[in-house]
């Protein structure tokens, strides 16, 4: 295993830790284990393109160690208030979406190239940002109050935009194996009627 699969790893059992803290009120430990994350995610990235070393399992487990970090911290927060709910849900289902048309495109044997959207980026920057500031303010008393409502917005727009993309994409990404099947199983006689629509047809249009 190259050495940035085995940093995401350790990023994955952050979560736990990091949901632990908070639940034990112990923000300013948290957020800085939320920073290490933060910057174990860039290293890896760096390292990966820096030596060559992408892999189709870094491909999964880079964006799975992501999620799962800020999906337990948004419902954490969401769970004592410090987040609104609708954020939290919206957060929460968009990956559940993303996760499941991801497991049912395998089960079709359809799989999805794992390509991150720059709306998606754009999504995973701004959910980052939203934790750290509310973090940040629990554990050190920043006043940022009036900033993270701001952020609150922002993220639940981006949220929205990148879950309706996504779905999109998938739709399309499904909908390219379905044309090649109907082609395959259209009827001899379908090539003939086709014909014989166009020759019905031809004499209308040079009219």
């Amino acid at each position: 295993m190259h050495i940035p699969n085995i940093i995401t790893v350790f990023r994955i059992f952050l979560v736990p830790l990091v949901t632990w803290l908070m639940l034990d009120g112990r923000m300013q430990s948290a957020f800085l284990l939320f920073i290490v994350a933060g910057v174990s995610d860039g290293l890896d990235g760096f390292l990966a393109k820096r030596y060559g070393w992408q892999t189709e399992l870094g491909a999964y487990l880079d964006p799975l160690a992501d999620k799962a970090l800020l999906v337990s911290i948004y419902m954490v927060l969401g769970h004592f208030s410090h987040l609104p709910i609708w954020l939290v849900i919206a957060v929460v289902s968009r990956d559940i979406l993303i996760v499941g048309a991801i497991l049912l495109s395998l089960v079709l044997a359809r799989p999805v190239p794992m390509r991150p959207l720059m709306i998606s980026k754009a999504n995973t920057v701004g959910q980052i940002m939203l934790a750290a500031m509310v973090l940040g303010d629990l554990g050190f008393a920043l006043g940022l109050e009036s900033h993270v409502d701001v952020m609150v917005w922002v993220t639940g727009g981006l949220t929205a935009l990148s879950a309706g993309t996504y779905l999109v994409h998938w739709l399309v990404h499904m909908a390219s194996y379905e044309e090649p099947r109907q082609a395959m199983h259209r009827p001899a006689g379908s090539k003939r009627s086709k014909s014989q629509m166009r020759r019905r047809k031809e004499p209308i249009a040079s009219s």
